[in-house]
Formats: structure tokens, C-alpha cells, sequence
């Protein structure tokens, strides 16, 4: 009798191996990371880089959010206002350094700012001055993994921890994002946090679906012979010969069939299909099951099925409605990374002298939308035509409303 195999166990003590389960490599435990935000944060970059449907809900909300933008300038003049404009610009190209050191514009920093923000609940680093003071050097972000929550109560703060160095960062070169922020996360929260449970559950429906595929089998025939009887004055010796050479005949003529090919036999020869029962109702059921463990992780990070690409059917309605939702929750996101950019951009403003303030605006326009906008901007062009043509407005005040729909 086959011993049944023993299940894989996590270590905390014993080093990580080729036989460690890959969960347990890519989250190195510390003694005290349930008490920090690490394991955590370790947790939902396993599951982002190894499950589907939760790497494409984290994506998806990235690539919304991280959209094309610019700095806008409030100055006195309109000569300040082209200074500070190019400086802006240029701080722009030269904001952001990636982990290689390489030097990488407002984009990348985007990019990797909402990536950290949705996945991990934060997104914290360093402002750096130029040694001169005449102006922003860079901002240098800070991996979350090394965030630390301490203390209680009013000293409760954020510290960075990493190998021998522990560092308070309540100081003023230091600026956090959390997201969704309240007084039981005072430091954000991932939109993972009700993923994992979830993702285990649907991991483990498609593993128990793969055994039991193999297990069972698909496409696979087999074949029974019935030996031919003895002849008259045949040995036992020379019967059994005869038999083992036509069994191998037989098998060989099995396996030389080609996909379009009969084999022919003799009426001793039965050829059955070995499989499971009713193979479309198992098929459905696993599929059903699959999609509600699928809908369920959609669900957990706040977008429907058909934004990450899963197709059950939507309406166009629904969609529309859907994708409003979503970029409410978006600009909302990005009211926030803008008060962050603003607040680099006002301090580089301060330090080169120029008298200006600075807003950062995002650019969430997209191509599909233009017909519904020119639609909605042609029902206000008859309006104002109509009210004009009614004598209900004056000339000045209709050529005055024309002039934000051209």
C-alpha cells in the first residue's frame, strides 16, 4: 500500500530551501512583523504577483489612476508665471529616480506611487534639497515593507526598520499617502485586505480541479481482447506464444491509428472511452464555482468582473455606470496625490525665489468618451440657441456661455 504523502509545513526557525514552499521564500519572517504592517504588506505583493485576477484588479487600478497630468501656476504676472512654468517642467523630467538610480520623469514616479498605494495601503519617502538650497533634488521613496507601526495611543507614529536602523518619521522631509485611511488604520489600508481568504480558496478550487483532471482522465481509450481459443493438439507453450503475438499485434495496431483512422479487429476486440460521467456537468459546475470565487476577488478590490477582462454578458448600460463608479473613486485617489505634488512643486517655487503657487492637475479624458461629450456639448449648443432666438438671454451673456462649449 502507497504511503500518503505528508503536507508541506512552514518554518520559522530553519532557512528557506528549494523545497520551501515559495509562499514562505518570498515572506521572510520576522519575530515581530504581526505587530508591524510587514507581513502584510510581503502577503499582498505574493498575491499580486501570483494570482491573475488580483495582479489585473491591481494593474487596472494603476493605469486608471496614474493618468497624464501637469502642473497648473497661479502667479502675478504673467512673465513669473512662464518662469515658474519652466522650472516646474523641468523638476518634472527630473523628480523621480527608480531602484536602479536611473533617472526617470513624473510617470514613473506615478506609476509606482499608486502601484504602492492601492497594493499596499502606503506610499512614503524623502524629499531631497539640493545642497546649494537653490532647489528640489529629487524624491526618494521608501519600500512600505520597512513602514513600521509603534507605540499606543497618542505616541502611536510610522518608523522606518530595516536591519539594524530604526528611524522616527515624524520629520518635515518626510511625506506619507495612505489609502483609505481611518482611526483603526491611521497609516491606510490595502484594497487587498479582504483578498486573501478569498485567493485561497479559489487557488485551492483550481489546484483540487487539476488533480482531479488528471486523476480521472479525458480522451482515453481502453481496449479489452479476448484471447482466441486453443487449437486442437496445441501445447500450452505454443498457445500461450500465440496469444502474447497477437495481443502485441493488437496494441501496435492501437497505437499506430492516426486521429482519422478506424482500427479494425476481430469480435474479440472491445474498445471502450474511459472517463468521468456526464463530463460537460462536472465541466459547468467547477466552471461556476470558479467564477464566483473569481467575482468574489473582483469584489474585494471594488471593480466588476468585465473591467479585468472576464466577459459574463454586461450590458453597455452597466458598463458605463460601472466605469463612472470606478473614476469617482479615482479622482477622489487623486485629489490626494495632487496635494503631495503640489506641495513638492510650491516648496522647489519657494526655494528658486519665484513668487507663484502651483496646483497639479490630472488629465482623465479618454478617446471612447468623445462622441458621448460632443453629443452632450450639441444638446447645450441648441439650448443656448434656443434661449438666444427666444430673447430670454442677451447677445453678451450667450456668446459668453459658447465660448467654454468651443
Amino acid at each position: 500500500m502507497s504511503k500518503l504523502r505528508s503536507t508541506a509545513r512552514f518554518s520559522v526557525d530553519k532557512g528557506a530551501t528549494t523545497s520551501t514552499p515559495m509562499a514562505l521564500r518570498t515572506m521572510a519572517w520576522r519575530s515581530d512583523d504581526l505587530h508591524t504592517r510587514r507581513f502584510r504588506t510581503l502577503l499582498y505583493r505574493f498575491l499580486t504577483d501570483n494570482i491573475p485576477a488580483v495582479s489585473a484588479a491591481v494593474s487596472t487600478w494603476v493605469r486608471f489612476s496614474a493618468a497624464p497630468g501637469g502642473f497648473r501656476v497661479n502667479a502675478k504676472s504673467t512673465q513669473v508665471a512662464k518662469r515658474a512654468e519652466e522650472r516646474l517642467g523641468n523638476l518634472s523630467d527630473r523628480l523621480y529616480r527608480t531602484a536602479s538610480g536611473k533617472q526617470a520623469g513624473m510617470v514613473t514616479l506615478l506609476v509606482d506611487l499608486f502601484t504602492s498605494l492601492y497594493r499596499d495601503g502606503l506610499y512614503g519617502g524623502f524629499l531631497m534639497v539640493k545642497p546649494d538650497g537653490s532647489g528640489i533634488d529629487g524624491f526618494l521613496s521608501i519600500d512600505t515593507a520597512d513602514f513600521a507601526a509603534r507605540g499606543e495611543g497618542a505616541s502611536f507614529a510610522l518608523r522606518y526598520e530595516r536591519d539594524d536602523v530604526s528611524m522616527d518619521l515624524n520629520r518635515t522631509d518626510f511625506y506619507f499617502i495612505p489609502y483609505g485611511a481611518s482611526v483603526t488604520e491611521p497609516f491606510g489600508r490595502s484594497i487587498l485586505h479582504s483578498v486573501p481568504f478569498v485567493s485561497y480558496i479559489e487557488q485551492q478550487l483550481v489546484d483540487d480541479m487539476r488533480r482531479t483532471s488528471h486523476n480521472s482522465g479525458f480522451h482515453r481509450l481502453h481496449v479489452k481482447i479476448t484471447p482466441p481459443a486453443m487449437m486442437a493438439g496445441e501445447s500450452d507453450k505454443a498457445y500461450i506464444e500465440r496469444i502474447n503475438r497477437y495481443f502485441d499485434d493488437t496494441v501496435a495496431m492501437i497505437k499506430n491509428c492516426d486521429v482519422d483512422d478506424n482500427p479494425v479487429t476481430w469480435d474479440n476486440v472491445a474498445i471502450e472511452h474511459v472517463g468521468p460521467n456526464a463530463s460537460r456537468s462536472v465541466t459547468n459546475s467547477w466552471f461556476f464555482a470558479h467564477r464566483a470565487m473569481i467575482e468574489e476577488i473582483c469584489a474585494g478590490t471594488n471593480l466588476a468582473p468585465f473591467l479585468l477582462g472576464y466577459s459574463y454578458g454586461a450590458t453597455t448600460t452597466w458598463s458605463a455606470f460601472k466605469f463612472d463608479m470606478v473614476m469617482r473613486q479615482v479622482r477622489s485617489i487623486q485629489t490626494e496625490v495632487a496635494n503631495f505634488l503640489e506641495w513638492i512643486g510650491n516648496i522647489d517655487l519657494a526655494l528658486a525665489g519665484i513668487d507663484a503657487k502651483c496646483r497639479y492637475e490630472f488629465d482623465n479624458t479618454f478617446a471612447y468618451l468623445a462622441e458621448e461629450k460632443s453629443r452632450v456639448q450639441m444638446t447645450h449648443v441648441d439650448s443656448l440657441l434656443k434661449l438666444y432666438q427666444a430673447g430670454l438671454v442677451e447677445e453678451e451673456t450667450a456668446r459668453a456661455k459658447a465660448e467654454g462649449l468651443v
